[in-house]
């Protein structure tokens, strides 16, 4: 709206596009005289809803009254119906009929009155212009939304203040070293959530982490007929397979060990098959698709993948799953577990890592935190290289972990 754009109706409906009719909210109108009312219109043309906005106005020696056919004040009977204006000629009694809007007239009380004043409009920031705008002319969901974040901004101011005051209430109390203290104790909490379950208690290395745990019975009875083909697998298949990278390399290497006794080839087997899908399921970011790893992959398998080592976001209103670096730590972690269990408790971390495409110190990083022994040897010739590689060993009594010092980090 603007002065510009504005015109008063002193009573002649040919000064307006339709004529306005009036009714007051606090009561009845006794006289007509010394009505002075002003129409205003929205300037903007171009919008077919904005261009018949209008405000009402009227000054009178006790009150001054606003009216407007827009907006949660609109009369709801002006969508409903059509009013007309007729004006009576005596001298030829013809009758011209006109367009009319029915304005609801209320009281403007003298505290919410505001003067214009140009200066303070020129002060004011873009945001509070467009603001002003909205709370004027502003539809009602642009209203709520403008609503809503001074809300969220006071809230904010308000839970910066707690938070401020109640951290310094703590550094206070407890000082900084009993701080350092919880924070690393918070740090073991965080690790903890992507490490497989851990029996510190246990006689064996086989019960720190259980093989239940990281392959239920329904999970390991399904792998038996894909991992079928690992069991009796020919040194020219070997061969074949690693020319073609269709496996990582860890399992690769393990296949050509495989035991003799029946019983436990197809256990190797089985726990190969897994950790070649866990790891080739880790190179995926969002899992669009319903059997992420294929056909080949058991339903049980698949829906384990999903549900362990997928995190649940929204986007564009559809539900995804997303593998977040956090995800991939846990299954960094579950991977070296399982290759412990397949080696004997000792695995060679660096196959694991080129495998996984991982840092060292993020795979290091991983089994310090499962507490494993690390040591070096050299790499196996004709495997990867002959530059030393990280060996992670189970064993009891198992070793205190200490997180990284200084700066707090999480897993990712």
């Amino acid at each position: 709206m603007a002065a510009a754009a504005r015109w008063c109706y002193r009573g002649d409906p040919q000064e307006a596009q339709s004529a306005p009719l009036v009714q007051f909210s606090n009561g009845k109108l006794q006289t007509s005289e010394n009505m002075d009312f002003t129409l205003y219109k929205n300037k903007d043309d171009t919008n077919p809803r904005k261009k018949l906005q209008r405000i009402l106005t009227l000054e009178t020696d006790r009150l001054s009254y606003v009216g407007k056919n827009f907006g949660s004040g609109v009369l709801k009977c002006n969508s409903l119906c059509r009013y007309f204006v007729g004006v009576l000629d005596k001298d030829s009694g013809k009758m011209e009929v006109y367009n009319a809007e029915s304005f609801n007239m209320q009281p403007l009380l003298s505290d919410e009155i505001i003067e214009d004043d140009p200066s303070d409009y020129q002060n004011k920031s873009y945001r509070e212009k467009v603001d002003s705008c909205i709370e004027a002319f502003g539809t009602n969901k642009q209203k709520r939304a403008l609503n809503s974040r001074r809300m969220n901004e006071v809230g904010s101011e308000t839970l910066n203040v707690a938070v401020t005051k109640a951290a310094e209430n703590i550094i206070e109390t407890k000082g900084v070293a009993a701080l350092v203290s919880d924070a690393a104790q918070h740090d073991l909490q965080d690790v903890s959530l992507f490490l497989p379950p851990c029996h510190e208690d246990a006689d064996k290395p086989e019960d720190v982490y259980k093989f239940e745990d990281i392959l239920a019975p329904a999970e390991y009875e399904a792998l038996q007929t894909p991992a079928a083909a690992f069991v009796n697998m020919t040194p020219e298949q070997i061969l074949k397979k690693t020319e073609e990278k269709s496996h990582c390399s860890f399992v690769l290497e393990e296949l050509r060990s495989m035991p003799r006794d029946e019983a436990s080839a197809d256990r190797k087997a089985r726990c190969l098959w897994f950790l070649d899908v866990l790891i080739k399921f880790s190179f995926q970011k969002v899992i669009k698709k319903k059997y992420a790893m294929g056909p080949d992959c058991p339903p049980i398998i698949n829906n384990k993948l999903l549900k362990n080592f997928t995190a649940q976001t929204y986007n564009n209103g559809r539900l995804q799953n997303l593998i977040s670096a956090s995800m991939k730590a846990k299954i960094t972690a579950y991977a070296i577990a399982l290759a412990l269990h397949i080696n004997s408790f000792q695995t060679d971390l660096t196959v694991l890592q080129r495998d996984m495409k991982l840092r060292e110190n993020k795979v290091l990083e991983v089994a310090k935190a499962m507490k494993l022994k690390i040591s070096k040897r050299k790499g196996t010739a004709g495997l990867l290289d002959e530059d030393d590689h990280k060996l992670a060993t189970l064993s009891l009594p198992l070793p205190v972990y200490k997180p990284t010092q200084g700066k707090r980090r999480k897993m990712k």
